[in-house]
């Protein structure tokens, strides 16, 4: 094994272990999953200028692995978002959650919400697009991954990044946007939304969407239903009444068992129905 560069150790080296400081504190329903019969750790991703930090979760036996990508929340790759790495790989799969902000800041280190987004707001999504396609190329040749099974998940700002991959790279074969941000204001760094590439997506999406998300308006996500019906794939979304925002995130307040373990029963499920 060829030792870490500088840049690629300070990246491997700045994931958090624990939750965003913005996020405490943490609910006592927060699930953990073990390290058994899997590996699980931080990696720097080689990028155009320089490298990045992901947490990757694979079996520890077998190759060719299925490659899940997972795309985090506005508050980067913690504790949460690699558990869900975790859990996909006792499924099978080479899990990678890269770190979107690295270039921006460290979110994790911030207490308050409007600062964090403060440095979420600077992200590119053209910077998000070739980072999670310099992680497609890792998982290929240093993983053990086999991306013509590749797969996409995420949760909130990634639900929307979820949505907009799958319009980017065509070889996705499926993927599952959790209450991701479906319109917004076209700009230099965010040009288009779910909405704008909905007619044109070829990648069978799930959305998986609150009936009680006060920010994710119930129009749009019935405007983004509407417009899928004019695409050539098998996409959908499911809406659940009592749910509000990230009703999956098991650490925090808004968390709802029954919508949440559904939700993880019907991504497992079209994952395999989509050749995931």
């Amino acid at each position: 094994m060829s030792k870490l560069t500088r840049r690629e150790f300070i990246a491997v080296s700045s994931l958090t272990a624990g939750f965003a400081i913005a996020v405490q504190p943490i609910s006592a329903k927060v699930i953990t999953t073990d390290s058994k019969g899997i590996m699980a750790g931080t990696v720097a991703i080689p990028v155009t200028d320089g490298s990045i930090p992901a947490y990757r979760a694979s079996p520890i036996l077998g190759k060719n692995f299925p490659v899940i990508l997972v795309v985090q929340e506005i508050f980067g790759v913690h504790a949460y978002i690699q558990d869900v790495c975790r859990r996909l790989a006792k499924l099978g799969y080479l899990a990678i959650a890269p770190e979107m902000f690295y270039r921006q800041g460290d979110v994790s280190k911030l207490s308050d919400i409007p600062e964090i987004r403060k440095i979420v707001n600077k992200v590119p999504d053209a910077q998000v697009m070739a980072d999670l396609d310099a992680t497609v190329a890792w998982a290929a040749k240093s993983a053990k991954g086999n991306i013509d099974q590749l797969g996409i998940t995420g949760f909130c700002w990634g639900g929307r990044v979820t949505w907009l991959y799958a319009a980017h790279n065509p070889k996705v074969k499926a993927g599952v946007a959790w209450y991701g941000r479906l319109v917004g204001e076209a700009s230099e760094l965010t040009p288009k939304h779910p909405l704008d590439i909905a007619p044109n997506l070829q990648v069978p999406i799930l959305g998986l969407y609150g009936g009680k998300d006060t920010g994710i308006p119930l129009d749009t996500v019935e405007q983004m239903r509407e417009k899928l019906k004019g695409c050539s794939n098998t996409s959908e979304i499911v809406v659940y009444p009592d749910a509000p925002h990230a009703f999956h995130a098991d650490y925090r307040p808004s968390y709802r068992q029954t919508e949440a373990e559904d939700g993880w029963k019907k991504l497992k499920a079209w994952f395999k129905k989509n050749g995931v």
